[in-house]
Formats: structure tokens, C-alpha cells, sequence
């Protein structure tokens, strides 16, 4: 289970409040009247500031934390060469001048990418090995001419022109990013788990519910067990025709819960459900640190390589008892920026998110608990797909 947001009497202490509605002997009521005038012209002041409305303040965005579920992807990605990333990263920056609508700044943006290319692309098509490099080479170009074409549209200040070509050129060096990763994965998994499934790599899994279609890319760079035991179910069946069992506005969509006794997957022969451990990879680490939450390492402003930050995070979920007996059950992370912030909800550092919807958010805001999942395909990605370890 996720957890249930609580109000904010439930989150004032007791005895906090009991401190505060104190009654004041006559006898000290000028003195302590005297003490608090400060404190409350102060308190009257913020009163005033947060009831009076500003439009530039509404105008802001909530913060600069990434919700794009596709550059999310991009960035956990285990990539070790900077020339791609670099690339990257200055076409994702040019969303802050794109709200603005600094086209000037956008065109000097796009320029400077390209000259960045004509001197990197020889490294980079260098940087992967014989049987790659001809595929790397056409994805390099491709990207160029889709870089160049932005450069064009940004003359013309065309805002959804950029957005579409903007997002088809990153499209290409994801994919060139992606081709590059793939000579190993990184990190060994602990043998403690060797039973269990494992994802070493990515896969897509497309949904098809009472609501219409959902693709969503699965990482198993990231969680590779989680990851793992999600693919393995979705290949079994498991999920078709299962209903959502919980729906909270802004919050969570859960499902996973099978028909009968059990709560999660029970392998044909066995009596027990299998069970997966919380698993939760930290930026700029080498694998992921397992049945432990940030709170318990103490990383209470740490943001994971998979954030809950964008509206159709896949989310790993798990009782209330205990980290490791998560077994089948998900949810959608439901994410509203002003309700649940990214980096500052619920339930990053205390579950794992294991993959992001990327196609059918309209049908997913649609989603409650009288809908269900009617299919769900591993649509590419299945080869990555292991039993045991």
C-alpha cells in the first residue's frame, strides 16, 4: 500500500496545540501581551501575504524539477558519454526560454548545439564499437538534420513546430543514447535474489483498459528486479482483466490485486507468493540499495534516479509491515504539481518506481475504481527479460 495523506490536525502534535491554547494568569497578561506583539504583527503580516493574490508569482512554475517522463528516461539512463548527454541537456534547456518566449535566446541556443555537434560527432560515432557504428552513424545524422531544422524553425517563432521537433530530434539521440548503453549492464545483482525475475534492460508494455490505450516504458537499469517481476506478469497474463482496486483524485491508481485469497503472484506449484524487495537506485551510485527507505539512510532530500515527478509513474507498492513483500500489485503515481510536488511527496525514498506511462495521460485521468485493465502486451524489449539470475 501507498500511504494515506494525512490532514494537518494529524501532523500538529498534541501537545504543540495544548501549548498554544494555554490560559494566562491576569496577573502576567501585560507582560505576555507585550511579548507577543511582535509575534503577532509578524504572523498578521504573513496572513496578509499569503491572502493577497500576485499574478507574477502565479505566473511561476512550481519549481525546476524534471516531469518530462521521456527526459526522465534519458537522464537515468547509465550513459558514460558526456558528448551525447552534453547534446541533450542543451535542447532540454531550451524549455526555460521557450515559457518565456526569448526566441532570440532559443536561436543562439540551437547554434551553439550545432556547432557542439560538427565537434563532437566524429567522437562520438568513435565512442561505440564496429557492429554499432553504423547504426550510431545514421542516428547521428539523422539528429542533425532534425538539430538543423529546429535552428530553421526557430526563426520563425513557431512554438509548436519547435515543441514537435524539438521532441522528435531528442527522440533520435535517445535512441543513439540507448544503443550506446547496451554493451553491458552495469552493475551485478546482489545473489541474494537470484530466484527472482530480472529485467536487464528496458521494455515497453502497451495497456489497453476500459478507458482506451497506455504505453509505458519500463526501466530495468534502474530496477531491474522490479522491473523484472512487472515484464514477467505482464508476459503470464496476470494483469488481464484485473480492476483498479483503489483511486485517489491526484494520487494514486492501483491494481495488481488477483481474484482469491492470495494479494500478489503465486507461481503454478507453490504455495507462496513471491515476493520482490524494495529496490531504489540514488543518482550517482552503482546499483541499487534494497529493503531500505531514505528515511532509514537518512537522505531526506535525495531525489532517485526514477522520481515520482510526472503523472503515470509505475510505482512498485508494498504493505504496511514490511519493504519486501511487495509481490504484484502497482499504481500509477497520479502526480498534480500543486498537491503532490516532485521531490516532495509521499512516496519517493519509501517505494520504487520502476517505469513512466509516455502515451495515453488522457486516459489515464480518466481512470477510477470502476475500470479495469483489459490487456496488457510487452510490446518490444522482451528479450531483455530473465527468469533467474
Amino acid at each position: 500500500m501507498v500511504p494515506v495523506r494525512k490532514s494537518l490536525l494529524e501532523i500538529i502534535p498534541a501537545e504543540r496545540l495544548e501549548a498554544d491554547c494555554t490560559v494566562v494568569a491576569a496577573t502576567e497578561q501585560a507582560a505576555v501581551l507585550s511579548a507577543l506583539i511582535p509575534q503577532l504583527l509578524a504572523a498578521m503580516l504573513a496572513v496578509t501575504v499569503l491572502l493577497t493574490p500576485c499574478t507574477s508569482w502565479a505566473a511561476l512554475p512550481p519549481g525546476n524539477a524534471v516531469t518530462d517522463p521521456e527526459a526522465i528516461l534519458r537522464d537515468a539512463l547509465p550513459l558514460q558519454q558526456s558528448d551525447l548527454r552534453d547534446l541533450q541537456h542543451r535542447l532540454e534547456g531550451t524549455s526555460d526560454d521557450l515559457r518565456a518566449r526569448r526566441w532570440s535566446s532559443i536561436k543562439s541556443s540551437c547554434d551553439r548545439t550545432e556547432k557542439r555537434l560538427a565537434l563532437s560527432g566524429t567522437a562520438i560515432v568513435d565512442s561505440f564499437d564496429g557492429e554499432k557504428r553504423p547504426q550510431a552513424e545514421a542516428l547521428l545524422s539523422q539528429f542533425g538534420s532534425q538539430l538543423e531544422e529546429l535552428c530553421v524553425i526557430s526563426t520563425s517563432k513557431d512554438r509548436e513546430a519547435f515543441l514537435a521537433q524539438r521532441r522528435a530530434a531528442l527522440s533520435s539521440l535517445g535512441s543513439l543514447e540507448a544503443l550506446w548503453v547496451e554493451e553491458e549492464f552495469p552493475f551485478a545483482i546482489p545473489a541474494e535474489f537470484d530466484e527472482l525475475p530480472r529485467l536487464l534492460g528496458r521494455a515497453t508494455v502497451k495497456f489497453n483498459t476500459t478507458q482506451g490505450e497506455l504505453t509505458a516504458v519500463i526501466d530495468g537499469y534502474s530496477a531491474p528486479l522490479t522491473g523484472g517481476a512487472f515484464v514477467d506478469l505482464v508476459q503470464r497474463g496476470f494483469y488481464d482483466g484485473l480492476p483498479f482496486t483503489r483511486a485517489e483524485d491526484f494520487y494514486v491508481l492501483q491494481t495488481g490485486d488477483p481474484e482469491g485469497d492470495a494479494k500478489g503472484y503465486v507461481k503454478p506449484g507453490s504455495k507462496e507468493e513471491r515476493h520482490v524487495p524494495l529496490e531504489i537506485l540514488v543518482p550517482g551510485d552503482d546499483s541499487p540499495i534494497y529493503n531500505m527507505t531514505f528515511e532509514d539512510l537518512g537522505l531526506f532530500k535525495t531525489t532517485p534516479t526514477l522520481p515520482f515527478a510526472t503523472l503515470g509513474t509505475l510505482g512498485w507498492a508494498h504493505s504496511d509491515e514490511a519493504l519486501d513483500d511487495g509481490s504484484s500489485q502497482f499504481f500509477f503515481f497520479l502526480y498534480e504539481a500543486e498537491l503532490t510536488p516532485a521531490g516532495l511527496n509521499l512516496v519517493d525514498g519509501r517505494y520504487a518506481a520502476f517505469g513512466y506511462v509516455v502515451d495515453g495521460s488522457k486516459a489515464l485521468k480518466e481512470m477510477g475504481v470502476d475500470d479495469r485493465i483489459v490487456s496488457a502486451k510487452v510490446v518490444s524489449g522482451a528479450e531483455n527479460l530473465y527468469p533467474h539470475a
